[in-house]
């Protein structure tokens, strides 16, 4: 069974920088989709960034020029760098596989909250 495992989350102050992490218990990993959502209290969860095997990536309008997702597949893990952070940006993060890459995430980590004060 595949497990996935964020870390990384924290409280920041607006403006602050936050890296978030997720090993991937999968021997397929460099050839997954992998995507970064976010889910804060009350609202739906969101897509935030996704990056393919080919290392192509995509950004929610909300966080484009801010956040940089990335992978290191010796490592089986992605990463979402967080910059210039803002109070709206406060939800639970969560990685995800999309193992056909057909936006089709059938294996979630349990997530990592991210608080940011402003």
């Amino acid at each position: 069974q595949v497990q996935l495992v964020e870390s990384g989350g924290g409280s920041v102050q607006a403006g602050g920088s936050l890296r978030l992490s997720c090993v991937v218990s999968a021997y397929t990993f460099s050839a997954d989709c992998m995507g970064w959502f976010r889910q804060a209290p009350g609202k739906e969860r969101e897509v935030v960034a996704t990056i393919d095997s080919a290392f192509s990536t995509d950004y929610a309008d909300s966080v484009k020029g801010r956040f940089t997702i990335s992978r290191d597949n010796g490592k089986s893990s992605v990463y979402l760098q967080m910059n210039s952070l803002k109070p709206q940006d406060t939800a639970m993060y969560y990685c995800a596989r999309d193992r056909y890459c057909l936006r089709q995430y059938s294996s979630w980590g349990q997530g990592t909250q991210v608080t940011v004060s402003s």
